[in-house]
Parts: structure tokens; C-alpha cells; sequence
């Protein structure tokens, strides 16, 4: 399965979408965002959607917008990363062990895909996934990618309800770990803060230890 397709069109809102923000923003990306990171990780973490002024204009996860604040700060915090903030693509920043997706490569309107649009895009979810290594930890940001990872596992929901903290263990010794989204909703309103994200990974570094 392909983890990546940077000519995808397969989501004709979505297309749409980003053929309107090539026009109205020509200098930002406004492509499907590729993963970026490690390519043999041990973590792989799942967030939603590209950002308008964020991803979808750097052409990097998380790169330029206020989600990447606190995601990259505690990456470089937990040794993942050589740098404490993500600017540009090409701003030197290198991820250790860790890979960064999106349940959805491309800009969603109101950053929000509808069903159909997600389990469209789950495909290349399912590549990312199907080629990690046995005991690897996937960290799932908020209630979407965590449904996109169950789906892209075949894995009923039912089963694995999402929570904050949350721990699921998946076949070939693997781990979903759930998180709320690093988002300036979230952690400006106070619901998730930086201890919390920092509880997150104590937890995904002691599975990726062994100690757990």
C-alpha cells in the first residue's frame, strides 16, 4: 500500500479546495503534505489535517502553525527532535525515531473532512502504518486520527474508545496511545496543558523502553 501520493485527487472537494488556495495563496504549498521524519520509526504520530497558514503552507506537519508550538518543543524535550520549533522546510530541523502523518493529507475546508473524505485518504494511513517495526508506538492527537488509526488497522472502534492518556495495545506488539490535539483551542482553554502532552510521552517513552 502507498503511504504517499503527492499528485492525489481522489477527494474532488478536497481538490477543489486546494486548486483555491493555490489561487488565492500562490506562494504556500497547497498539495497533499507528505509525512515527514524517521523512516523506520518508533513513533509515528497521527494528527488530523494540514493547517491553512500552517502545514498547508509549508508543506511539512505541524510546520509554522500554533499546533507545532508544544508538539515540537516536547519532541526536542524527549530526544525526537534536534530542534525546539519547526518554521520552514528547510529550517534544519531532523526527527530521531519519530514520523510525522495526517489522517488526511490535504486541506479540509473549515479544517474539517467529512467521513467520506477520511476513509478515502485512510489508504495511505494504513501503508504508513502496515510498515512499521513490531513494538512500535503510535500516538494518536485527538478523536479523528485515532478512529483513522483503528480503521486503518481493521480494528473495531467499539473496542479502543478514545480517551486522553489512554493506552491500546495493537497486534505485533504495538501500542496506540491517545492524546488531546495540540491545538490552540485546546491548550489555550486550558484542556490539554503542557504537563498533560509531557504525561503523554513518559508513557510513550517507557513503551518504546520496554518498561511498561
Amino acid at each position: 500500500m502507498p503511504d504517499f501520493d503527492p499528485h492525489c485527487q481522489r477527494c474532488p472537494r478536497l481538490a477543489a479546495h486546494l486548486a483555491e488556495v493555490r489561487r488565492d495563496f500562490p506562494a504556500y504549498h497547497g498539495r497533499p503534505v507528505a509525512p515527514f521524519g524517521d523512516a523506520d520509526p518508533g513513533l509515528l504520530i497521527v494528527g488530523l489535517a494540514p493547517g491553512l497558514h500552517g502545514a498547508n503552507a509549508t508543506g511539512r506537519p505541524f510546520t509554522g502553525d500554533f499546533a507545532g508550538i508544544l508538539l515540537y518543543k516536547t519532541l526536542y524535550e524527549y530526544g525526537f527532535s534536534n530542534r525546539d520549533s519547526a518554521v520552514s522546510r528547510d529550517d534544519g530541523l531532523r526527527l530521531r525515531h519519530c514520523r510525522i502523518t495526517n489522517a488526511v493529507k490535504c486541506l479540509p475546508p473549515q479544517n474539517k473532512p467529512t467521513g467520506r473524505e477520511i476513509a478515502t485518504c485512510n489508504a495511505y494511513l494504513a501503508g504508513e502504518i502496515a510498515a512499521l517495526r513490531d513494538g512500535a508506538v503510535i500516538l494518536a492527537l485527538g478523536t479523528i486520527a485515532h478512529q483513522a488509526v483503528l480503521r486503518a488497522l481493521g480494528l473495531k472502534q467499539k473496542d479502543y474508545p478514545f480517551g486522553h492518556g489512554a493506552e491500546h495495545a495493537l497486534p505485533a506488539r504495538r501500542w496506540l496511545i491517545d492524546s488531546y490535539h495540540c491545538s490552540r483551542y485546546n491548550t489555550q482553554t486550558g484542556r490539554l496543558t503542557e504537563a498533560m502532552f509531557r504525561e503523554v510521552f513518559d508513557t510513550i517513552r517507557a513503551r518504546l523502553a520496554g518498561q511498561a
